[in-house]
């Protein structure tokens, strides 16, 4: 009987030692632009630092975050958020992961649906009875300028789009070394915002995958900047051009820096200095892949 007694005692003061999360949402139905309030607590946390997304960046894209408070002490861990939606729908607020020492606790998730108040009952009444105006040439452009301007831009990038057919592919295949040359200027001006340095893991990330797609998109004309990650990695695996080395090192980093960006990992400052010198070397071993490339389509 003691032995249980002596067991039961150990079982209760390791629970009462282990972090527990819990979470509270103000509300399940809102109507449009309502604001709802999400609340997150942890606790038994014996000094350990609480790491998750950073404010005002915690919820997905519907979401409008409109206050982001975070409050703490050395035992204790709270997080407000107060937002809204302006979309009609079901939305979803999925499982939060939040980072304490080298445990990662998740928030559950919530569905939360958003109706309009509004009715096709409701009767609009004029204040004023209406009146006939006329219109000057002035007017006219008011009211239809951004008809004129959208039809300019349409024919402009008709235009940009055949010169860039006939001439862009001949242009890219004669000059692959300056654009490496240029992407490689813009990795050292990344690396000198210190981002590494600072923990910035997210904005860090953000950049570095822009700089990539864009050096993808011309060096191996690839569409690249418009693709879906995934999409990407099946256009880079059917792309004769980029070597099995450098298609590998822009798979690993590309998935990773989606699951920052979600908040579904926290690299550590190693990784990011190790996938900044991946990038680097795939843009420095792209010049190979093209004269590569170019010789085996002569043959």
């Amino acid at each position: 009987m003691k032995k249980i007694l002596f067991i039961l005692s150990i079982l209760i003061s390791s629970l009462s030692l282990a972090q527990m999360i819990t979470s509270n949402l103000q509300k399940k139905m809102l109507a449009l632009g309502e604001t709802n309030q999400l609340t997150i607590r942890i606790k038994y946390l014996n000094g350990e630092k609480v790491n998750s997304a950073r404010e005002n960046e915690l919820l997905p894209f519907h979401f409008e975050e409109i206050k982001d408070s975070i409050g703490s002490a050395d035992d204790y861990y709270e997080r407000k958020i107060e937002f809204a939606v302006f979309e009609e729908g079901k939305f979803t607020i999925p499982e939060l992961d939040f980072k304490v020492g080298n445990e990662i606790l998740k928030a559950p998730a919530y569905e939360i649906e958003v109706v309009n108040t509004a009715t096709k009952e409701d009767v609009i009444n004029d204040i004023m009875s209406n009146k006939e105006v006329d219109l000057e040439m002035a007017d006219y452009w008011e009211l239809y300028k951004f008809y004129i301007l959208a039809a300019l831009a349409v024919i402009a990038l008709i235009i940009a789009v055949i010169i860039i057919l006939k001439y862009g592919r001949r242009v890219k295949k004669t000059s692959p070394k300056i654009t490496t040359n240029l992407t490689l200027k813009e990795l050292d001006v990344l690396i000198k915002k210190k981002y590494i340095e600072s923990g910035d893991f997210r904005s860090f990330y953000v950049e570095l995958i822009d700089i990539s797609r864009r050096f993808i998109t011309t060096q191996y004309q690839l569409p690249a900047e418009v693709l879906l990650t995934d999409d990407l990695i099946d256009a880079m695996k059917a792309n004769n051009t980029i070597s099995p080395d450098n298609e590998k090192i822009l798979e690993e980093v590309f998935l990773r820096g989606d699951l920052v960006k979600f908040a579904k990992t926290f690299p550590d400052e190693n990784t990011m200095q190790k996938d900044f010198s991946d990038i680097k070397t795939v843009v420095e071993r792209s010049v190979k892949d093209i004269e590569f490339e170019n010789l085996r389509k002569d043959v």
